[in-house]
């Protein structure tokens, strides 16, 4: 049997006492604390699973309370811009369907006319909507407005804009119109039949700006189908005739040549941002579907007026020194927001999407055929007040005024008639526009939606996570507090038993 000496019993008794020390003072950080561990060195199995779990809870956190209402809030006051959008576009096409009636007096006109300028100054400020100092239409573009803030006759762009048969329309032009004669010398100069207003209808393409620089006849391309490339306008062929192309002919040089155009022809006005097309022309490209590319410049623009960059292939030249030359090519900005692991939502919806350049324009000529209309009518009201003064009250001047009657009737008829022709041809253009907003509100809607079940998966994620990472790293109080005082008891136990048996020694036995 082995002997046990004095020194053996007290050196096992530390050794337990101070077991039974440091598991108390364990259990008293961890009471502390309420910690599982306080050094991944006590369980690296919990500091590892502690790890991954705070990782992926950061990771649900910034999703859930930052990403997520970062991008509820870009699609919410997106819902209200377009929102605004529908509305206006509604009103613009209540009153076209007021405007297509022939029932129209002067102050019916009048009033269509002021809620025309108030509606198109609004429309395209919808598009300068922001959120939180970024607008929210301007693709990447977040720092710039979709409109010019203010006039500016500096910037120079060059802009490449694309049109298509689709964008081939017929437009009313006048010759001849009215002048209100001031005395009687005047009044008895009557109106000739061949200068009575006359109308001429011509096939035409409007462009997204007026007020251009002159442009090359080159900058004028068709995409050619059967060499998959785009060339000069002037190439196109038709029955063994090329197409010709003018670019320096004036507004008012056109005007006074009653508005004539060949039917192999086509003129470009820079004036109002219009090519005319000839017959032959207008019919070759409708059969053959052709796309067409004009290139030009524009100097200067007006508050209100779209910024190319958001919607064309354009360049800024304002600069003279073409080193600091600004290209923008048009395509497709989406921003994404990550609201949860491995899924991106589109926040934004692109102004090009929603918003077609030609609105403003369209709305513009309404407004010039209203005032048009409302400029004839009163001629006609100041020639009948004249036929009723006494200083045109002999026979000739009153047979004069009826020739004058007549000419500004006849100017009144083809200025109505046009008027009710645009409004009718703007209840379908503006229907159109309204329901691509319309379509992109509930495109817009869809995907709020789809942010809402993210929101609701990551808000139970999160709390499921927090749970677990409880779990792993924490402890119930009041379960410490037994074992703490189990421990300690042991402890004190070990104290005294040490205590006893330290106390003893070989003299007692003798």
């Amino acid at each position: 049997m082995m002997r046990v000496t004095n020194s053996m019993i007290s050196k096992n008794s530390m050794t337990n006492m101070n077991g039974n020390k440091i598991n108390v003072d364990k259990l008293n950080n961890q009471m502390t604390s309420q910690k599982k561990i306080s050094r991944p060195s006590e369980d690296p199995v919990i500091a590892i699973r502690a790890l991954r779990l705070r990782s992926n809870l950061t990771e649900l956190n910034q999703y859930y309370e930052r990403n997520i209402p970062d991008a509820k809030s870009w699609l919410e006051v997106t819902e209200g811009a377009l929102k605004n959008m529908e509305t206006i576009l509604g009103k613009v096409y209540e009153q076209c369907n007021n405007g297509a009636t022939d029932t129209l007096n002067q102050e019916d006109r009048a009033a269509i006319l002021k809620n025309l300028q108030s509606l198109r100054k609004q429309v395209y400020h919808e598009g300068n909507t922001d959120c939180a100092g970024r607008y929210v239409f301007t693709g990447y573009k977040t720092n710039k407005q979709l409109t010019f803030a203010e006039n500016d006759n500096e910037i120079k762009y060059e802009i490449t804009e694309p049109v298509s048969y689709k964008d081939i329309e017929e437009k009313n032009y006048y010759s001849n119109q009215v002048v209100v004669p001031n005395n009687v010398t005047e009044v008895q100069t009557g109106v000739a039949l061949e200068d009575m207003p006359q109308v001429y209808v011509n096939k035409r393409i409007r462009l997204s700006y007026e007020g251009m620089e002159e442009m090359d006849p080159e900058n004028v391309k068709f995409f050619n189908e059967q060499s998959g490339r785009w060339e000069n306008l002037t190439d196109m062929e038709i029955n063994g005739d090329f197409v010709g192309v003018t670019t320096n002919m004036t507004y008012d040089d056109w005007a006074e040549n009653d508005y004539a155009v060949g039917d192999m022809e086509v003129i470009f006005f820079r004036e109002t941002g219009e090519l005319i097309l000839g017959k032959e022309v207008a019919n070759q490209m409708t059969s053959q579907k052709t796309q067409l590319s004009v290139t030009y410049e524009k100097q200067g623009f007006n508050e209100g007026e779209l910024r190319p960059e958001h919607y064309f292939d354009c360049k800024d030249i304002t600069d003279p020194d073409p080193a600091n030359h600004i290209e923008y090519t048009k395509e497709n900005q989406e921003i994404k927001f990550t609201i949860a692991f491995s899924q991106d939502l589109v926040v934004n919806t692109q102004a090009s999407d929603v918003l077609d350049s030609s609105i403003g324009r369209d709305i513009d000529e309404l407004t010039n055929a209203v005032q048009a209309a409302i400029a004839a009518h009163d001629k006609i009201a100041k020639l009948e007040q004249m036929k009723k003064e006494s200083q045109y009250s002999d026979p000739l001047s009153q047979q004069m005024l009826g020739q004058w009657m007549e000419a500004a009737e006849k100017e009144a008829s083809y200025a109505d008639d046009y008027m009710q022709k645009l409004y009718s041809r703007g209840i379908g253009k503006f229907q159109e526009y309204k329901d691509t907003v319309t379509l992109a509100r509930t495109d817009q809607g869809s995907r709020e939606s789809r942010l809402n079940l993210t929101e609701n998966r990551m808000s139970d994620q999160q709390t499921i996570f927090e749970q677990l990472k409880s779990r792993n790293e924490d402890m119930e109080l009041s379960d410490i507090i037994i074992e703490y005082t189990a421990a300690y008891n042991a402890y004190q136990a070990s104290l005294q038993a040490t205590a006893k048996a330290n106390g003893q020694t070989l003299l007692n036995y003798l």
